[in-house]
């Protein structure tokens, strides 16, 4: 895997949020793990992480509730080693029950270009599965699909 080390430009922060929406709609925790700092510190809604082990364990028990999950990040802000987005991923429990969850990322990079710092808010809104707007196949979202300001998000 590239990283791409900071400073940012405009460029580089949209290429840096699309891989790690890619990432995170592999599912695959421990791939997701290496974008991080061995020491990485976390805050996702008020879970406190801290380095890869956890970062595993966590995305581990996230992907176990929230099945057939679609994440779409979109650049908000950055500066030199700093990036802000915000996102918002459908998913389902195993009562069938469909959500969207909205929120804003404040991201901070090391010299290499891993993430040291992860600051995430996130709400979750109740959906019926007609309301639903990520409908592409498990993985990846095709370059071709709507981001977020596209889909009115």
């Amino acid at each position: 895997m590239s990283l791409l080390a900071p400073p940012f430009t405009p460029q580089t922060a949209i290429q840096k949020v699309r891989m790690a929406e890619d990432g995170w709609n592999s599912r695959n925790p421990e791939r997701v793990s290496l974008a991080y700092t061995p020491d990485s510190r976390w805050r996702n809604r008020a879970e406190f992480i801290t380095g890869r082990a956890e970062i595993v364990a966590f995305l581990t028990r996230k992907w176990v509730k929230e099945l057939d999950y679609r994440l779409i990040k979109e650049l908000w802000a950055f500066t030199d080693n700093r990036i802000a987005v915000r996102f918002a991923y459908e998913w389902r429990d195993d009562s069938g029950h469909w959500f969207r969850s909205y929120g804003n990322e404040n991201w901070e990079f090391d010299a290499e270009g891993l993430m040291q710092h992860r600051y995430a808010c996130i709400n979750d809104l109740p959906i019926r599965e007609s309301e639903r707007k990520f409908h592409w196949p498990q993985g990846r979202r095709p370059d071709d699909h709507p981001g977020l300001t596209e889909l009115g998000l």
